[in-house]
């Protein structure tokens, strides 16, 4: 809203000042400053509220050190995360982008779900809460919209060929390739390294290239549902989730700047996605609440994030990735959420499977996920956390690093 307003100031008025509001770093740093300063300050208002309220975490016994202590923490935390996003987002992007449309309709829809789910099980005292069944719709739900507003919206389009031919008064001249639409992605590590969902069913023929969009939703889906899932079951101890995703959307916020921005896209000779530097402003307001609300979230931890934030965050996550076409870069730069979905898998499949076998379930951890494993171990809950955050840093190093490496 503020920047509608300064560019009427500035095209009407010749305001003073008013054109710093067309510079998206400007508006990045403001984002993060606006987003962080309210979830640290007003985040104790509502962590207060939820207090009054009694929306407080009913602890499963789980026979780890300090559980006991975590009962009655208040929950539902996850709101000051998407209220701290929301509202730097709405005054100061471009709402007429559709990567911000689609963020802004992402991070609401998952935190109703997670909501509801939050809801369920502190006011009707149901433990198991919303049925996944109905998660899993939801998210599918969201997966179908995003997959096909990606696939069919005239907006969303990439240049692949990007070169600056030199400069005339210092202005970049670039060349005269044309936005195209296309279900183009990047695979990390390779030169060339672009890989197009249409070679998946371009067998079927020369009129193939109309049904990619059959292959490309069901993808889609399976990305959000995988990260937001992964995110859920990592929020299991105090500051991991929201650590972990604050590496995770750094990392996504230099992707996103680079590959919004025509001179670097051009330097690192990589896809060039217009109008995509825009969601730089909602990975910076979405950073900045992460980082607040850690503030309270550190061990020992005042509030706990719930459903509300987990689901939210591992959706808004997934999303972004699909949107600046590094989707296939999540199993290296969300690793900490794959290892952690992976030992749960394991941990089941494998009791399943030795109880078939011998009639006695056998398990691969202590306990899953992964970071309950370590504290059956005797490790403290912050330093496990603390570990993890630096396994993060290093993968989302390594992930950055293939803009180059290759």
């Amino acid at each position: 809203m503020l920047y509608y307003l300064f560019e009427f100031l500035e095209k009407s008025y010749q305001f003073p000042g008013a054109s710093v509001f067309q510079y998206i770093s400007f508006r990045a740093a403001a984002a993060v400053i606006i987003s962080m300063s309210f979830s640290m300050v007003f985040g104790a208002k509502i962590i207060e509220y939820l207090k009054r309220k009694q929306i407080g975490e009913s602890i499963r016994d789980l026979g780890l050190d300090g559980q006991k202590e975590k009962e009655g923490t208040p929950t539902m935390g996850g709101l000051i995360i998407i209220l701290s996003t929301l509202i730097p987002v709405l005054l100061l992007a471009r709402l007429n982008n559709i990567y911000i449309i689609l963020l802004l309709i992402t991070l609401v829809w998952m935190g109703l779900i997670g909501w509801l789910d939050d809801y369920i099980k502190i006011f009707k005292k149901n433990k198991d809460g919303l049925q996944g069944k109905f998660k899993i719709i939801g998210q599918i739900l969201l997966g179908v919209f995003i997959g096909s507003t990606l696939y069919f919206n005239p907006d969303v389009t990439i240049r692949t060929d990007v070169n600056l031919l030199g400069k005339v008064e210092n202005v970049s001249v670039i060349n005269n390739n044309k936005n195209i639409k296309a279900t183009l992605t990047t695979i990390p590590l390779l030169k060339n390294n672009e890989f197009d969902y249409h070679s998946l069913i371009s067998w079927m023929g020369d009129t193939s290239k109309n049904y990619t969009w059959l292959v490309f939703i069901p993808i889609v889906i399976f990305i959000i549902t995988a990260v937001s899932n992964g995110a859920n079951l990592t929020d299991g101890i105090d500051g991991l989730a929201a650590g972990t995703s604050a590496i995770i959307v750094f990392a996504l916020g230099i992707f996103a700047w680079v590959s919004g921005n025509i001179n670097f896209a051009s330097y690192l000779n990589i896809m060039y996605i217009p109008n995509v530097g825009e969601i730089s402003i909602f990975i910076a307001a979405f950073l900045g609440a992460l980082i607040g609300f850690l503030w309270y979230n550190t061990y020992p931890a005042q509030v706990f994030m719930g459903d509300t934030g987990s689901l939210a965050i591992g959706a808004v996550i997934s999303v972004i990735a699909i949107i600046v076409r590094k989707e296939l870069l999540i199993p290296l730069l969300c690793g900490v959420f794959f290892m952690e979905t992976l030992s749960v898998i394991l941990q089941v499949g494998y009791f399943k499977y030795t109880r078939f076998k011998t009639g006695v379930g056998q398990r691969v951890f202590k306990m899953s996920p992964l970071h309950h494993h370590y504290q059956k171990l005797g490790f403290h809950e912050s330093k496990i956390v603390a570990r993890f955050w630096i396994i993060g840093i290093i993968l989302a190093v390594f992930t950055i690093v293939t803009l180059k490496l290759r």
